[in-house]
């Protein structure tokens, strides 16, 4: 241990640490922008700058390691107009359009200007010529808010292993974006959405389908039905100023119904479809002999992922279509069948964590006959912007329960869905007790849950011995997919979700990642919300998917059984190679 002193206070930090963690993990604040945990500390943005006794120069706090000794200053007045100096640069190039920015009031730069009281323009001149590309579906890029810190070219690169953003020309002209500046929808991004939610200005956002939903619900001919994923509401209440891990399902729900939505449903209810078809795709190819490992598919990342990356791997993905997608499906067909609605006249809308939805609707594999399944995808932030704009007062709201005809029940094992694991653990449950022919005396499997990037283990189905895997994040699941573009992998099941810690930490959740309280980076928000998530589960009557009545219903009224004729047709789907190097 190293012994120094930061603000007068005697301190100790582990050899090998820098000034910022040191601090931190002593409770000591030091403000950041370019910085990020284990992915981004360049130093570049000089935000962190302290003053280091008998130092010659300010020293940026997350380059610089500790030493035997050092007395370091953070708010002398020195390091103050240092680092004041460095943001007011920042500022000289930045468009300053706040109060139209989604960023607006959760913006780092923001905050930093109202913390070192910059008023004025200090710096007035020339701006880097802007880039406003809003092609993709998902992702809008605008480079006049862009400070050049590189955290979504390091999450890029770091988390996903990809790397398709960096930056480019030189000195003032300087910009980041993908190769030759071109759309995000021309390389083989993924559309997780990780760099957005890593961005601390609003140089990178989802691109916005509010008004699309608004003009549906005042048509006088449109039935809206919104479906809500299960991780949206373990991080909607963060944008009214609840705590973070804050349970707000019957607060959503309420809130929904009061901005006119016709018909307000969890895609719960479609976790556990999922499970059904899901489940029923792997016992299948396990007992006749189909290609095995089997990968789960609930992950749009991650499909765009394996069809750019890995496209001889795609008979390993399970044909079943993501939740919210077969959820558009049933309620276009046999909830519209019940309910007497054309289903052209129906305009469903999925409240989603994740901006690959969105991208992910307008797949033509998925659509159903001359209908789309899902019309438009809201993320968690376009969810609670929705609410403000129709004046709902969030802390008054009185809890309510989603409608319960048709497409209302669901059980804990699709609660679950929306944290890494969570599928896996919801499949298993469900085979399992199908396997035995009996009710399950206990339904946790506790090696699927937690935050490490893999997690594996061996699970007896009636005898039968299965190794199953659970990865999150492009580059913990890569070894994975080596092993089986090898031949040397020993898994049946594998669950791979695109973001870290899977749908709870998803690019269109609430943005608290590089937020610092106590010293803790991010509040540890991801497991806060999967206790949430599990805590639900735990709350349920019934836990395992193929319990759901309405399911059961369902099968016994219009599908048949899963892998039916007509289940697959209306709940599977199809996927196929992308070329990564088209623009070329």
């Amino acid at each position: 241990m190293i012994n120094l002193k930061i603000n007068n206070k005697e301190i100790q930090a582990e050899e090998g640490q820098t000034i910022l963690e040191a601090a931190r993990s002593n409770g000591i604040r030091i403000p950041t922008l370019c910085y990020l945990k284990d992915i981004n500390k360049s130093g570049s943005c000089r935000v962190c700058l302290v003053e280091v006794k008998n130092g010659r120069t300010l020293l940026s706090a997350c380059t610089t390691p500790v030493t035997e000794g050092m007395e370091v200053f953070v708010n002398s007045e020195r390091a103050l107009k240092g680092r004041k100096n460095s943001v007011e640069l920042l500022m000289s190039n930045h468009n300053k359009n706040c109060l139209s920015c989604k960023r607006n009031q959760n913006c780092e730069l923001q905050s930093l200007c109202e913390e070192l009281g910059i008023r004025d323009n200090k710096f007035e001149g020339a701006k880097t010529e802007r880039t406003l590309e809003d092609a993709s579906y998902g992702i809008v890029r605008d480079t006049s808010k862009c400070v050049l810190c590189a955290r979504c070219i390091e999450t890029c690169k770091k988390v996903q292993g990809l790397g398709i953003l960096g930056l480019q020309n030189r000195g003032f002209d300087t910009i980041m974006g993908p190769a030759y500046n071109v759309s995000f929808n021309d390389v083989n991004c993924m559309q997780c959405g990780q760099c957005v939610i890593n961005c601390p200005v609003g140089a990178l956002t989802e691109k916005e389908d509010i008004d699309r939903v608004i003009d549906a619900i005042n048509d006088p001919t449109k039935t809206v039905v919104v479906q809500t994923a299960p991780a949206v509401r373990a991080s909607i209440g963060e944008e009214f100023g609840d705590p973070i891990g804050t349970l707000a399902t019957g607060k959503m729900v309420a809130a929904l119904k009061q901005c006119g939505f016709d018909k307000v449903y969890d895609t719960n209810f479609a976790a556990d479809l999922t499970i059904m078809e899901e489940g029923n795709e792997l016992l299948e190819r396990v007992q006749h002999g189909g290609t095995l490992p089997m990968f789960t598919s609930c992950s749009p990342g991650w499909v765009r992922y394996i069809e750019y990356e890995y496209p001889e791997l795609l008979p390993h993905v399970s044909t079943a279509k993501s939740p919210h997608m077969m959820f558009g499906a049933i309620c276009k067909t046999y909830w519209a069948k019940n309910k007497g609605i054309d289903p052209k006249d129906i305009f469903v809308v999925s409240i989603m964590p994740c901006i690959a939805k969105k991208s992910e609707i307008h797949r033509p594999e998925n659509h159903t006959g001359e209908y789309v399944d899902v019309d438009a995808v809201l993320t968690t932030r376009e969810c609670a912007r929705l609410i403000k704009m129709n004046g709902v007062e969030w802390s008054e709201l009185e809890d309510d329960t989603f409608d319960p005809d048709l497409l209302g029940d669901y059980t804990g094992g699709a609660v679950i869905f929306g944290a890494t694991g969570g599928v896996m653990e919801a499949a298993l449950r469900a085979v399992k007790q199908q396997v035995e022919g009996k009710k399950l005396e206990k339904v946790d499997f506790e090696a699927c849950r937690g935050m490490a990037g893999v997690k594996e283990a061996e699970v007896d189905l009636n005898g039968t011995k299965l190794w199953i895997a659970i990865a999150s994040s492009m580059s913990a699941a890569k070894p994975l997919l080596e092993e089986v573009k090898a031949g040397t992998s020993k898994y049946t099941f594998i669950e791979i979700m695109g973001c870290p810690g899977g749908c709870i930490n998803g690019g269109g959740q609430s943005i608290v990642a590089s937020k610092v309280k106590n010293g803790k980076l991010g509040y540890g928000y991801k497991e806060l919300r999967m206790k949430a998530l599990y805590d639900e589960d735990l709350s349920c009557e019934l836990r395992v998917s193929s319990d759901n009545p309405q399911i059961q219903e369902l099968y016994d009224k219009f599908l048949g059984k899963p892998g039916s004729e007509l289940a697959e047709e209306l709940l599977h789907t199809s996927y196929s190679a992308k070329d990564k190097f088209h623009i070329l």
